[in-house]
């Protein structure tokens, strides 16, 4: 009898032992498939970026890359500001408050993108047509936007869209 009893615990121990070996194996196996769904390290390298603006004049905008999108940076004059605000009011195609689309009313920070077809909109550099209303212009069909980014004229169906972004410091701000 004892004979049977060594058996059974003999048994169970493979049983246990051998199911343990094919569920490391399983995962052993599936683990690449899963990781290969993580982002690439290129992409999580771009997954932020900081940008010294300590240079940007009042009136001037620049153009940065992030996640692989141009972004646009102005700083904005005081009439721009005042435009933008007094635009709050108007008719609207995609309504959104200027004081909702910046943190500080001189700093526009905007994914340069139109977004109708995705072209790059005019409008960054000092010679390029800023459309009906001042801020950027998508010559491609036509889309204008004001000087806070909202879409005034076109086919283009919402505002430029503003990156999350942070303040690091008074000359620094962090995209992403």
């Amino acid at each position: 009898m004892a004979d049977t009893h060594d058996d059974a615990t003999r048994r169970d121990f493979l049983h246990v032992a051998s199911a343990t070996v094919g569920l490391v194996g399983t995962a052993v196996a599936v683990w690449p498939f899963i990781d290969q769904m993580n982002p690439a390290a290129d992409t999580l390298a771009l997954a932020s970026t900081e940008l010294d603006i300590s240079g940007i004049e009042v009136g001037m905008a620049i153009t940065a890359v992030w996640r692989g999108k141009p972004v646009f940076v102005r700083q904005r004059t005081a009439e721009e500001i005042a435009t933008a605000a007094a635009d709050d009011k108007a008719d609207l195609p995609d309504p959104q408050l200027d004081a909702d689309r910046v943190q500080k009313t001189e700093w526009l920070i905007l994914v340069g993108v139109c977004t109708h077809l995705g072209c790059v909109p005019l409008g960054q550099k000092s010679g390029d047509p800023k459309g009906d209303y001042g801020g950027w212009f998508c010559p491609c069909h036509g889309s204008h936007y004001d000087t806070s980014g909202r879409i005034r004229k076109g086919p283009a169906p919402l505002n430029l869209p503003v990156p999350p972004y942070a303040f690091t410091s008074d000359t620094t701000i962090k995209i992403g």
